[in-house]
């Protein structure tokens, strides 16, 4: 069934996700592809007219499965740093009674609700994620005597569709956004975060994604992170800067997932490499923290295992 492809999908680009947003801080702007179309078997059916299928048999994905692994990545120490720091990555994900569960950085999206029409797949369900941007491990001494920002914790939603058979029978392009608002009184703003994917199977084992990715963040965001106050000036020595909200950050990623016996349905050992560039723009490219402490151009870079079953 078709059910069954859409999670191997889900599978690959998961892992990506994992890799691309579990960074201790880790750029909004940064989002992996979302899971948009099957590394096995295509949509359709010989009887209606679609496609054969790629690969006969039944798929892990039928049922519950989970995927649990391990991964390690390299990104920047906060959020305009030039600073890079590996960091291991746990990874979990799956689906138990019908209710899917992916990371979403040091958090969880839920997917209570999938559609399937004309060759369209459509998802929607809460989220949650820990950002932890300057809570700890700044690395930039000056940055330091600034002052550790508290750990945030941002509840919200996350909603996709995607079309599949663009260019062939297995590929897909796929419009993704999310939004979470801040509910511990860290910097009590609001992020949304737009993507859009391509997504390509090369074979029964292995996909290939690229995908364009920006985030907006409101002003009490921006003020939080961006804005050097009178004390974080006196403290630090960098100038006082007062940040707006708008358009925060612009990039790309992209990912490519292989597994190991080269048939991705029957579950075993898969690896993930993800690369990502982002540029901060506006006031998070003009704070003292990246203007004259860091850098605008950020960068990403991750590898991950997993065992699905």
């Amino acid at each position: 069934m078709f059910k069954s492809t859409n999670r191997t999908a889900s599978l690959v680009a998961g892992m990506a996700t994992i890799l691309c947003l579990s960074a201790p801080q880790m750029l909004a702007a940064q989002e992996a592809p979302p899971p948009v179309a099957p590394v096995g078997p295509p949509a359709g059916n010989p009887s209606n007219g679609g496609p054969p299928p790629f690969i006969k048999g039944e798929s892990v994905f039928d049922g519950d499965w989970v995927t649990l692994g391990i991964g390690v990545g390299l990104s920047p120490s906060y959020t305009g740093s030039d600073d890079y720091r590996p960091f291991p990555l746990p990874i979990v994900q799956g689906e138990v009674a019908g209710i899917g569960f992916s990371p979403l950085g040091p958090g969880l999206a839920l997917d209570f609700l999938t559609g399937e029409e004309e060759g369209l797949d459509i998802s929607f369900g809460p989220a949650f994620r820990i950002r932890s941007d300057r809570v700890d491990g700044i690395d930039d001494p000056v940055v330091e005597l600034a002052g550790e920002l508290d750990r945030a914790v941002e509840v919200g939603v996350a909603a996709g569709i995607s079309k599949r058979g663009i260019g062939t029978r297995r590929d897909s392009i796929s419009l993704k956004i999310g939004a979470r608002a801040d509910v511990a009184g860290a910097h009590d703003g609001i992020i949304i975060e737009p993507s859009l994917g391509y997504f390509a199977p090369l074979d029964r084992g292995t996909a290939v994604s690229f995908s364009l990715n920006a985030s907006i963040v409101d002003d009490n965001y921006a003020d939080y992170y961006y804005s050097v106050n009178g004390v974080q000036s006196a403290a630090s020595g960098l100038a006082p800067f007062e940040a707006d909200g708008g358009l925060q950050s612009v990039g790309a990623s992209t990912f490519i997932a292989y597994d190991f016996d080269g048939n991705a349905l029957n579950g075993g050992m898969s690896a993930v490499f993800i690369g990502s560039y982002s540029r901060l723009v506006g006031d998070a490219a003009d704070t003292p923290y990246t203007s004259v402490r860091g850098d605008a151009d950020q960068f990403f870079a991750g590898l991950g295992l997993g065992y699905t079953f």
